[in-house]
């Protein structure tokens, strides 16, 4: 991959990026999610990368995987915009490009990128050689979630627990520890008035055709990588996972809810695929003082 020298990104967060640069590339408009740095991030490797991930499936499969990503993160940055949040935090953001394409949020919303150290000094190196904007308001936390704790890791970069916040997690879920998982919505929890937007794989049987062949793909992909998938969860597991944190259930969307939302009255048919399921939990809002 073009730019690496010191530090090697994870496997699973090219391919993020690599997808929602080919959806911009090979879809029609509207894009579902315009994102004109990805490719770049990746450099001049993103073709033979391309090319490799289009002889290991179906096309019907890498259609349904692109519009997934290209979705969920539109689900998640929707939320982040409009809930009038005064931080984002992207949690294994990766190749992440959300404040170099809305900058006009930056003016009212902090935006923190956390990852694996590896990964994000691989990306930051990328983003010096291309030229992309610094600005106080972008903020990168290196933090191995297995290992660090996340309160410590973003209250080292200023982040306030009694801000509003909005927390995006997508993709990454599938790769942890429950006590991981559990240690991250514990935080969430103890940040009044913010919420969490998700991403995690469902039960098999909750898979079509297309999805059961990318959720092998998938496992073969991430254990190669040194990633194997770790939780997987039904749709009921998944809402009690918040609710033993005492989080409430905000928005469970299934595929036909993402279509709708996303993919409505497209003249390419596209849609996302079922290996994935969103969901978004919310923190109980601050108890006043006159309250307590």
């Amino acid at each position: 991959v073009g730019g690496m020298r010191s530090s090697e990104p994870s496997r699973t967060s090219i391919g993020t990026a690599l997808r929602r640069g080919q959806h911009r590339l090979g879809h029609e408009r509207p894009w579902v999610l315009d994102d004109p740095f990805a490719l770049l991030l990746i450099g001049p490797a993103w073709t033979d990368m391309a090319m490799a991930l289009q002889a290991a499936g179906s096309a019907e499969l890498h259609r349904q995987q692109t519009a997934g990503i290209v979705a969920r993160s539109r689900w998640a940055e929707d939320r982040a915009v409009a809930g009038g949040f005064e931080q984002f935090v992207i949690l294994g953001a990766g190749l992440d490009t959300f404040a170099w394409r809305r900058p006009d949020v930056l003016g009212r919303m902090t935006v923190f990128e956390v990852d694996h150290p590896s990964t994000q000094n691989w990306k930051l190196e990328r983003a010096q050689l291309l030229g992309l904007p610094t600005n106080e308001r972008h903020r990168f936390v290196s933090c191995d979630f297995e290992t660090t704790s996340l309160a410590t890791a973003l209250q080292s970069e200023g982040f306030d627990t009694s801000r509003r916040t909005c927390f995006s997690w997508l993709g990454v879920v599938a790769y942890l520890s429950s006590a991981a998982i559990d240690a991250t919505l514990a935080f969430v929890r103890d940040c009044p008035g913010s919420e969490i937007a998700l991403t995690y794989p469902p039960a098999e049987d909750e898979l079509d055709e297309v999805g059961a062949e990318l959720r092998r793909l998938v496992l073969r992909v991430a254990a190669a990588g040194g990633e194997p998938l770790l939780t997987i969860l039904t749709p009921g597991a998944a809402e009690e996972l918040g609710f033993r944190h005492g989080l409430r259930v905000i928005d469970h969307p299934t595929r036909d809810d993402m279509t709708s939302r996303y993919f409505a009255d497209r003249r390419d048919a596209l849609r996302p695929h079922t290996n994935e399921r969103c969901i978004a939990f919310g923190a109980q809002p601050a108890t006043p003082a006159s309250e307590q």
